[in-house]
């Protein structure tokens, strides 16, 4: 039912073909999934029209990335600043997914449109997001979307000099489009934190906007540095990458948490800057990243899906952050060879994003994993 390809080359015609040899022919295909990378959305269109022609499949969704990945009959990969496609198609009834056009804030200001078709009545969809970073009310969209169709959102959030550098049906941009999947089609989908807790979880008794003043009834940068420990308080510039707040998820039953960066630390005034506003009684911890924690917590969160999704994986989209990847793991291709040694090849591409959608929620330095089956 699912079929996939990837390929790199000196130029996007090169690397288009170098796809459409390997995918092979997939006649009852009904939906086509594509990532490129960025050097290659200007381009967007003519690759579409291509992947159109050749395959017979008028049903596309996708975007460009900072980086892209997939997993194929030619190994696992991960391209980043060169000519880079990965094609995925699928053979469902296209009574069970629908394409979501573009939405973006005229849409929302229109009370008269029915911008999404929630035509789903048996069940939560799975709804596939591709959000542009560009338009302001992105957040607000993604919102809007998940209230219109009361479902389960996963997705990356995109970053290209190149407006239209998103398909759903055809290239767009500017706003929030993607696909939604009936219940009716089986998935499971995860998230990798790629992150390790450190300290205990604090109340934040003092801040205003994004700025932490007080956490327990004491001073901020002092709970900071006794989580962090005595080496990194001697040199708060260290931290610099490694450290970050993390804002647990109220309601989660699996301790989850959305990370959010560190964006200043003053010692005399007491205060640490996040990159996110907070309010007086959230909660709040610290967390590092490191690449150990990394992949164990990724190979758990895999082998975890693999064991909840039974034997019949037939494919799969992943999400990453960009700062993953060989920034995190160490190695080239390193991040999809653990998720290839665990389910083996079956077809799966996917996007390092500036952003990523699990749950209905944000999160960065996550990889999202959805799989079909």
């Amino acid at each position: 039912m699912f079929q996939s390809a990837h390929a790199q080359n000196t130029d996007w015609q090169s690397a288009l073909e170098d796809c459409l040899r390997d995918l092979g022919d997939n006649p009852s295909a009904t939906l086509g999934f594509v990532y490129v990378t960025d050097m290659i959305a200007p381009h967007l269109f003519s690759v579409l029209e291509i992947l159109k022609k050749n395959t017979g499949i008028d049903q596309w969704v996708g975007s460009s990335g900072l980086g892209v990945c997939a997993i194929g009959d030619t190994g696992a990969r991960e391209y980043f600043d060169v000519p880079a496609i990965a094609v995925m198609t699928a053979s469902l009834p296209l009574e069970c997914f629908d394409i979501l056009k573009t939405i973006d804030a005229t849409s929302l200001e229109d009370t008269e449109s029915e911008p999404v078709d929630n035509n789903f009545l048996t069940g939560p969809p799975l709804v596939l997001l591709h959000a542009d970073c560009a338009n302001e009310e992105v957040l607000e969209i993604i919102d809007d979307i998940a209230l219109e169709t009361e479902g389960y959102l996963i997705g990356a959030l995109t970053l290209s000099d190149t407006t239209a550098h998103q398909i759903a049906g055809d290239v767009t941009g500017g706003g929030v489009s993607g696909v939604i999947f009936r219940s009716e089609i089986g998935v499971a989908t995860a998230l990798s934190q790629g992150c390790r807790p450190i300290g205990k979880v604090h109340e934040i008794t003092e801040c205003a906007e994004n700025f932490i003043i007080g956490l327990n009834g004491r001073s901020a940068v002092e709970v900071f540095q006794e989580d962090i420990g005595e080496i990194l308080a001697r040199d708060l510039q260290k931290v610099a990458g490694f450290i970050h707040a993390a804002l647990p998820v109220i309601g989660s039953d699996t301790g989850d948490y959305v990370v959010r960066n560190l964006l200043g630390v003053d010692i005399e005034e007491g205060v640490i800057a996040i990159a996110a506003p907070v309010e007086h009684g959230d909660h709040l911890m610290f967390v590092s990243r490191d690449a150990n924690t990394a992949q164990k917590d990724l190979a758990e969160m895999v082998a975890g899906l693999k064991k909840r999704s039974g034997n019949n994986l037939k494919g799969g989209i992943y999400i990453s952050c960009i700062a993953r990847g060989p920034h995190m793991f160490g190695e080239a291709n390193a991040e999809m060879k653990i998720i290839e040694s665990i389910l083996g090849n079956i077809p799966i591409i996917g996007l390092y994003a500036n952003g990523e959608i699990s749950n209905n929620r944000l999160y960065s330095y996550t990889g999202v994993l959805t799989l079909f089956t």
